[in-house]
């Protein structure tokens, strides 16, 4: 299934300027902790670009689950989009769930206002839900460090991989798919060979009340 899979998630990206400097998730903001391998998926209820409100229930698959925290103006989100249509094309027959979340702070990044991520879901054709978490309120359970950002949980929502899609934003540099070996081995009920990895990309771009807890509402 491995071979098979590199070959489709091979299709062509978004090219990413090689002056791009990569962005590792290397400190939590004040406040925020990434989710523990081990631990239930947190619940939510978002609206979608399709005009819709999902919860987790909506979205989870009976194999598994990927929740991906990305958006619509970080050149990193923007590199991996092609790749994460590719891969709800190929796993979500295979009964994974698959959904996006977008919690950036509008008000400071307008390119990732609800009405832009309808634009951009409308135009790439996404074929998962694409949700906005304007509060924030999911992403401070999650603890999403950059965008992209990825959750995979198995069948009973636990979850099993937390960190990248890949080793490169550049996807002709790409040598390691560790969620799509996360997602092979999670089909084939065999452990997942590495469980975390770091994250890299657009910090996530947090509400200024957000980040004081004496504010959140």
């Amino acid at each position: 299934m491995i071979g098979s899979t590199r070959r489709i998630l091979a299709a062509p990206a978004l090219a990413v300027s090689a002056a791009l400097v990569f962005v590792a998730a290397d400190k939590t903001p004040p406040g925020v902790e990434e989710l523990a391998i081990g631990k239930a998926a947190p619940d939510f209820s978002l609206p979608a670009t399709d005009g819709k409100t999902y919860s987790l229930a909506d979205v989870v698959g009976p194999k598994g689950t990927l929740v991906i925290f990305t958006c619509n103006h970080c050149p990193y989100a923007i590199a991996y989009q092609d790749r994460i249509i590719a891969l709800a094309g190929h796993y979500r027959p295979l009964g994974i769930g698959v959904a996006a979340i977008s919690c950036n702070d509008a008000k400071a990044y307008p390119d990732d206002s609800f009405a832009k991520m309808k634009e951009r879901a409308a135009e790439k054709k996404f074929n998962f839900p694409y949700l906005y978490d304007e509060s924030q309120g999911i992403a401070l359970k999650y603890g999403p460090r950059v965008t992209p950002h990825i959750y995979l949980f198995d069948s009973t929502k636990t979850l099993v991989y937390r960190g990248r899609i890949d080793d490169s934003a550049k996807e002709s540099a790409v040598k390691k798919r560790e969620l799509t070996d996360a997602l092979d081995a999670l089909l084939a009920g065999k452990p997942i060979p590495t469980a975390t990895t770091v994250a890299f990309g657009c910090s996530i771009k947090w509400r200024p009340d957000v980040l004081e807890p004496g504010k959140r509402k």
